[in-house]
């Protein structure tokens, strides 16, 4: 887990992207409205291994019933940053 707690909705993307590096095997160029599964093709697999260090990252649970609704990097933000903002 990082020391730093991002502040905002921005730290928190420029962490996610950071963290996506090593999953984008095409270095495609990822914005908020970028999608997982089609733009990013991150299979299920993938997905949660990069949930688990998005977890560790953040110290948060991420509960899978809300996976199917986080299809773009913008939404898994804003989900990341309501999860914090509940600790």
């Amino acid at each position: 887990m990082t020391q730093n707690v991002p502040q905002s909705v921005d730290e928190i993307f420029e962490r996610i992207c950071l963290l996506l590096e090593h999953f984008n095997k095409e270095n495609i160029p990822v914005t908020r409205d970028t999608i997982f599964s089609s733009d990013l093709e991150l299979d299920s697999l993938t997905v949660m291994d990069l949930l688990s260090e998005v977890e560790d990252e953040f110290d948060i649970t991420i509960p899978l019933s809300i996976l199917p609704d986080l299809e773009t990097v913008g939404q898994f933000t804003l989900a990341v940053d309501k999860l914090m903002s509940k600790k």
